[in-house]
């Protein structure tokens, strides 16, 4: 299965074309910034955001993890659960004083898989990533130089759910549907959303909920997402965060002359915006979620690319 899969993905990449460098631009917040974004975060705007909090509710954007499940190849996750000190009926009395017994847990993973943020330092283009950071000065088999995982501050803000399936007038959209910048200033207008700078922009478009049980194979060969002029206009926006509940946001196979995961530059490397994938939306569109409070805090492992991730939203 790994196989096929990157087969698929390397076939798509051919068929959108090379991805040819670009001119490095300095960030907007300063020749030493490494949280891009997250600059927007805001006594005033967490304050804001803490007032749609109407009802008390909350819901886990992240969906569960499973051992095995499909993922960007060759991302993978196992688990073992373990007893230390207590194999063949050993006890921990002697040491410890009292009957205990107790499980560990041990595993090997990517931490690119299911639920994730993508830190600043996950997809550049050229030498660069974000803030014209040199990829080999940066770049290192311990854990990044700059833009760490661990160094993204608590996200925190005003989230706002784009029903995508819904507008399209389907239960789930399609591998390489298409979202455009039309599609998103519609649907937008269409259900009521006006957007703010600083946001945490979700898109729902059925994909996980239809295909991840189902289908597993389809679910992680293609998916709907944005094409690469989405993106440009998402980023005009100024949102701290972009995110759905498919695995790479962009439309797999991509619209016929957009280069294949060409947002992720467009997002990461030229405005230091973060991508959020596999986000568990399906209960928030069909209680009719618009907007809540959206809060995150990573895992703060050192130098890390990317994160698995639990975000809350709270109505």
């Amino acid at each position: 299965m790994k196989q096929l899969l990157i087969g698929v993905v390397l076939g798509l990449a051919l068929l959108a074309g090379p991805v040819w460098a670009q001119d490095c631009q300095p960030s907007k917040y300063g020749l030493d910034d490494e949280i891009g974004a997250a600059n927007l975060i805001t006594p005033e705007r967490v304050l804001a955001a803490a007032k749609l909090i109407k009802q008390g509710k909350s819901h886990p954007l992240g969906i569960v993890v499973t051992p095995g499940m499909p993922a960007y190849p060759p991302r993978t996750i196992t688990l073992q659960v373990v007893q230390p000190g207590m194999q063949f009926g050993k006890s921990l009395v002697d040491a410890l004083g009292w009957d205990i017994i107790a499980n560990d847990d041990l595993s090997q993973l990517w931490f690119g898989i299911g639920p994730q943020i993508d830190g600043l330092g996950h997809v550049g283009e050229g030498k660069h990533f974000y803030n014209c950071a040199d990829s080999q000065a940066i770049s290192d088999i311990n854990g990044l130089k700059k833009f760490g995982t661990h160094n993204i501050p608590p996200l925190v803000g005003r989230g706002v759910l784009i029903d995508m399936a819904k507008h399209k007038g389907v239960d789930a959209m399609a591998a390489g549907d298409l979202i455009s910048r039309d599609d998103i200033q519609a649907a937008a207008k269409a259900q009521g959303i006006t957007f703010q700078e600083g946001d945490i922009i979700l898109f729902h478009t059925g994909w996980t909920d239809a295909k991840l049980a189902s289908d597993p194979t389809a679910w992680v060969s293609g998916e709907p997402g944005l094409d690469n002029d989405a993106s440009v206009y998402l980023a005009g926006l100024n949102p701290i965060a972009v995110g759905a509940d498919t695995w790479g946001v962009e439309a797999v196979p991509p619209k016929e002359g957009d280069k294949i995961f060409y947002g992720h530059v467009t997002l990461l490397k030229e405005n230091g915006i973060y991508i959020l994938e596999t986000m568990n939306t399906g209960p928030l569109a069909a209680q009719g979620v618009k907007e809540f409070m959206f809060v995150l805090g990573q895992a703060r492992i050192k130098g890390a690319v990317q994160m698995i991730i639990n975000p809350v939203a709270m109505w």
